[in-house]
């Protein structure tokens, strides 16, 4: 039985046996009934059929289409959804479907990278700033609330000068920059009560280096965590890009973006509404699909967070 993993399943050892060892039998087991948990629950099943689904339609539908995005029909100005063009086209002819497409494709790639980069972040500051205390905890915290006092959303539009002259992978960077903050406090309050557990004490006292310690014992105690932020990160990250682009702070044109798409077409919402309906009803079926997953993960994890409702 190995004392410094407590991930592997053994047999419990004689009733002398440190509580480090009651955690090391019984993890394994309770993680194979989280997973199962996630797995039953309806809002699981139909967020993650649903993010799929859209994944799939994103990345392989353009390949089954029979217009470009860039396309233009010097026949079919403005047009509506017709069985030629499924969601219409543009003032130029544009076909909107393809268009969208696109545009989700790239506000998915945003979302499934900048959700996830902010969660790396946050795991790893908090993660040291509850391990080593003190001095680094001071500072990491100082600099948590610092962010925290500045809007987000202002920084970013602050910042959207420097978007306009990079590419969209900028746009990753500081969506993940400005949103690690609040779980990075989470996991600093969590780490705080696993450095006290035995295995985490023995570790240091057979001088393991600290960060191998954060490697192996406190980021995989916290996975579950971070495994809710990451997936509700990305619809967080979706909705925050379409927010930038949409005001001309995000994503720029001739690239396209779900917000993008929404700004082009807010214009003609009344007198040509497929160029703004169909781009945010395929925005809020991500950002839900997303949400729901998101969701059913916190509450399997955490029961008190109504669990009860699927």
């Amino acid at each position: 039985m190995s004392v410094l993993d407590p991930t592997t399943t053994t047999v419990a050892g004689d009733p002398g046996d440190s509580p480090g060892a009651a955690h090391i039998v019984d993890e394994q087991p309770r993680r194979a009934s989280l997973w199962r948990k996630i797995f039953r629950s309806k809002r699981a099943q139909v967020g993650g059929a649903a993010l799929l689904l859209i994944i799939l339609w994103a990345f392989v539908g353009p390949y089954l289409y029979h217009w470009d995005s860039v396309e233009s029909d010097g026949l079919a100005f403005g047009s509506a959804p017709s069985g030629s063009h499924w969601f219409g086209t543009n003032d130029i002819g544009q076909d909107v479907y393809a268009q969208t497409l696109v545009g989700l494709q790239k506000s998915l790639l945003i979302g499934l990278i900048a959700g996830p980069g902010a969660t790396l972040i946050a795991g790893i500051v908090g993660a040291v700033a509850g391990y080593f205390g003190g001095f680094w905890d001071r500072v990491i915290v100082w600099v948590i609330d610092l962010l925290l006092v500045i809007p987000s959303f202002y920084a970013l539009v602050l910042l959207s000068p420097v978007f306009k002259n990079l590419t969209w992978v900028a746009l990753i960077v500081g969506l993940a920059i400005f949103s690690w903050m609040i779980m990075a406090r989470v996991i600093r309050g969590q780490t705080m009560s696993l450095r006290e557990r035995d295995y985490v004490k023995a570790a240091r006292f057979m001088g393991v280096p600290s960060f191998t310690i954060i490697r192996r014992h406190i980021l995989p105690n916290v996975a579950s965590l971070l495994i809710i932020d990451a997936t509700l990160g990305v619809g967080a990250a979706i909705l925050a890009e379409s927010t930038l682009s949409f005001f001309g702070f995000g994503i720029q044109v001739p690239d396209v973006s779900l917000g993008t798409l929404l700004a082009a077409g807010s214009s003609s919402a009344v007198t040509r509404p497929w160029l703004f309906i169909l781009p945010a009803v395929t925005l809020i079926a991500t950002v839900l699909s997303t949400s729901l997953l998101g969701d059913a993960l916190r509450d399997a994890i955490d029961p008190t967070s109504g669990a009860n409702r699927d």
